[in-house]
Order: C-alpha cells, then structure tokens, then sequence
C-alpha cells in the first residue's frame, strides 16, 4: 500500500507530467514531418523528445546518494554535476540527425529534418527540467517556422540556387519538326547542354533528341511537360535526373 502511495505522490505527478509534455510536444513538430513525407516522422521524434526528457529527469533526480553525500559533508567527488548527463543529449543526438541527412549529387537532403530532430531533443530537455513555458513556446515557434518559412521560401526564394535542378530530356520528334523544336528547347531553356540527335533505326520518321538542362524550379518536371506538352511534332517525352557523381 505504501508502494503505491509513493507512486501517486506529487512528487512522481510531477514527473509523469514532465514525461506526458514531452510526449505531446514531440508528437507537434512530428506530425508536421509526417504531413510532409519527410524520413523521420511522428514516432521519431516523439521518442526523441521523450528520450531527451528521461535523460534529464535522470540527470536531475536519478543519483539521490551524491545529494545525501553533499549534505553530510562527506561526498568524495567535492562536486554534484546535475547536467552530466543532460549534456550528452546534445552530442548523441547529432549522430541520429546525421541519419537523416542524404545526398543525391549535389543535392542535399534531410538538414532540416535533423534539425527538428535537434529542436526535438531540447523542447524534450525542458520538459524534463519542469520549464514548461520555454518548451511550449519553443515546440510552437518550431512549427511556425517550418510552416510560415517554407510558404515564405516559395513566394520570396523561388529563384534560389537551391532549387536549380539538372535534367536530362530525352525526345522522340518526327523528323520534319526536329528543327522547330530544337530551336524552342535553346531558345526557353537558359542553360543547354550535350545536345544529340539520331533518327531511330526501328522507325526513320521519328529522330531521338536529348539535351541536357538546368532549371530553377521546385518542380522541375511539371515545368519541363509544361512547356514542351504541346508542341507540335513531339511523339513521347522522358526525363531523367542528373547525379553529378556519376
């Protein structure tokens, strides 16, 4: 009876409380990741936020004898570190962001979905330390930021070298039309490259027309059917992503 006295004691409330905020903070900018079809979703950094949590409460509250020691005047180390162990949180975590983190030539993916695993692992910190108010404030300016940011970059930044893409369009043209179209392909396309044609073997009418070119867009293959889906003379249309480490 006395064990489950101390269960419900405020005392273990108050860290229960701790453990649940993490929980639900974490599952905030998880759910974001998540409706966004990003590699780390909700449970990653749910458990993420909940795992920096316990090692806080640990660090504060999990070596009860040092305290004992202190107050006696007999601790055999002269000093109690309470943020030892909260601090290897921050070095731990880099390793699981890193996991996240992938690269397509010259392409990076997954920076800030490690960052949000970071921001994760302090929101879970400050609940652990009972500091409610910074991880609240903190877990809403997180998603504000994805959000409002990532509409902000698509009005404002759409013509930011990070949206330059490198495609390969590859053409099936009947042969009376090769002209016109390769004429409209340099002419639209600010930056060409390794252009080359050759009538197909299987059937002399059509010539096979590729070219490779960059484009700043988010969509790039969107922009690419839009502008050469109705040309006249195109029979079939591929697109092919260009790995520079190829």
């Amino acid at each position: 009876m006395e064990h489950i006295t101390n269960i419900f004691s405020t005392y273990n409330i108050d860290l229960c409380l701790r453990v649940v905020s993490a929980i639900c903070l974490g599952f905030i900018i998880g759910f974001e990741r998540e409706i966004t079809n990003k590699y780390a979703g909700l449970r990653t950094h749910i458990l993420v936020c909940l795992g920096a949590c316990v090692f806080t409460i640990i660090s504060i509250y999990g070596f009860p004898e040092l305290v004992d020691w202190q107050i006696e005047g007999y601790n055999p180390t002269g000093v109690r570190d309470t943020a030892r162990v909260a601090a290897q949180v921050v070095t731990g975590i880099g390793f699981i962001g890193a996991g996240t983190v992938l690269r397509n030539g010259p392409t990076v993916f997954g920076l800030t979905t490690a960052a949000t695993l970071f921001m994760a692992a302090s929101i879970g910190m400050a609940c652990g330390a009972g500091m409610y108010g910074l991880a609240l404030v903190a877990a809403i300016l997180s998603v504000a930021v994805l959000t409002l940011i990532r509409s902000f970059e698509k009005r404002v930044l759409n013509r930011c070298v990070k949206n330059i893409r490198r495609l390969k369009i590859n053409l099936h043209c009947h042969n009376e039309d090769i002209d016109s179209i390769r004429d409209y392909i340099v002419s639209n396309f600010k930056t060409v490259d390794a252009l080359k044609m050759h009538k197909l073997i299987e059937n002399p009418d059509l010539t096979k027309f590729s070219i490779i070119v960059e484009i700043v867009s988010k969509k790039p293959v969107q922009y690419i059917y839009d502008k050469l889906g109705n040309l006249k003379g195109i029979e079939s249309i591929s697109i092919d992503t260009v790995n520079e480490n190829k």
